[in-house]
């Protein structure tokens, strides 16, 4: 097991520079989830981890070891893709001990270490099939043992479970979490599937254009993201953004209607924000100053996702129980309730 430390670690590509000057600690065992939209430099920056990308700028250390310049198979790291790239022609056992083959390792240990990851994956009754004879999990979890047998210090994951159905998905999420557990290595994981982030990762980093805009438990980035963007990507539906300005000690709307939120200390008259609320955390209601029209309504069983339009904005809520309203039905919206979050309107930044 190691930590994986990144410091001021940049990459270009001719005059277009991708990742900016990112700072990251892993800590040894720990589970840690890069995500953020596509092309925000998660998967590069992962594949510069792994060697397979050249760094342009900082240092890259696994294990107290800078590694800039050591090629992949001198990292100690095993990197599981988003494609399982398993030989058609090779058995479970074949493909899992491949890598283990190719460095000569002697007959017993390859089929004692093949035996020992098949156990915790799962897998000891399909030794004997071909991948044509496997489903997408199990082809999935192949690929995790043929990375479980090199027995390495880091685990690399770049969006390994996009390519299978929704409740393989789930099962998987589950059964990456287990192996973690058991095996208390060291692991980075690149999604751009926030659920999976917020269900699987100790600490989340949340990326975007090449850069880190917030670290934190999944939690933390939940009830106290540090900017606008980071209070829109983590969490479905995404936050709720109302472009407000104190006046009179309190957070006034756009269109003039006072929202009932006091404007947090130190901010200046005036000073325009956007008042973010989660979708659980904004009441309807059939009377009140703030009237939005019900555009959509999507009902889950446990839960119930609306959509409605205030003014020119659509909005999301979820109610948990089952409302008798219908499509076309105007509703009060209640935003002094629960939490709320207030961030500057041109810097994006959290101001409350």
């Amino acid at each position: 097991m190691a930590s994986v430390s990144l410091t001021k670690v940049a990459k270009r590509y001719g005059s277009v520079e991708v990742i900016h000057g990112v700072d990251a600690e892993i800590e040894d065992g720990e589970f840690v989830v890069l995500v953020g939209p596509s092309g925000c430099g998660k998967s590069t920056l992962l594949r510069m981890i792994a060697g397979l990308e050249e760094i342009t700028g900082g240092e890259i250390a696994i294990g107290g070891k800078v590694v800039n310049a050591l090629p992949p198979k001198a990292r100690d790291i095993s990197m599981v893709f988003q494609n399982y790239a398993l030989y058609p022609h090779m058995t479970v056992e074949e493909n899992m001990a491949f890598s283990m083959t190719l460095a000569g390792a002697p007959k017993e240990e390859k089929k004692r270490k093949v035996r020992e990851a098949a156990e915790i994956l799962g897998l000891t009754p399909l030794l004997e099939r071909k991948p044509r004879a496997l489903s997408g999990g199990q082809r999935q979890r192949v690929a995790m043992g043929r990375s479980i047998v090199r027995d390495p210090q880091v685990f690399l994951f770049d969006e390994p479970l996009s390519n299978l159905d929704a409740k393989l998905r789930v099962q998987m999420r589950g059964e990456i979490k287990t192996l973690h557990r058991r095996l208390k290595t060291t692991m980075v994981y690149v999604t751009h599937d926030q659920i999976e982030a917020m269900t699987m990762a100790d600490r989340i980093v949340v990326m975007q254009g090449g850069r880190i805009e917030q670290v934190g438990t999944p939690l933390e980035l939940y009830d106290r993201p540090a900017n606008a963007f980071v209070a829109q990507f983590i969490g479905s539906p995404a936050m709720n953004l109302f472009p407000a300005a104190a006046a009179g000690g309190e957070l006034v709307l756009s269109g003039g209607a006072g929202s009932g939120i006091a404007t947090p200390a130190g901010l200046a008259e005036g000073h325009e924000v956007l008042i973010g609320k989660r979708p659980e955390e904004i009441r309807l209601a059939s009377e009140g100053p703030l009237q939005a029209s019900v555009e959509n309504i999507e009902p889950t069983g446990s839960e119930t996702f609306i959509e409605l339009r205030f003014g020119d904005q659509p909005l999301s809520v979820v109610l948990r129980d089952r409302p008798g309203f219908t499509i076309g039905d105007k509703q009060a919206l209640q935003l002094n309730h629960g939490a709320s979050h207030i961030f500057d309107r041109k810097t994006g930044g959290r101001v409350d």
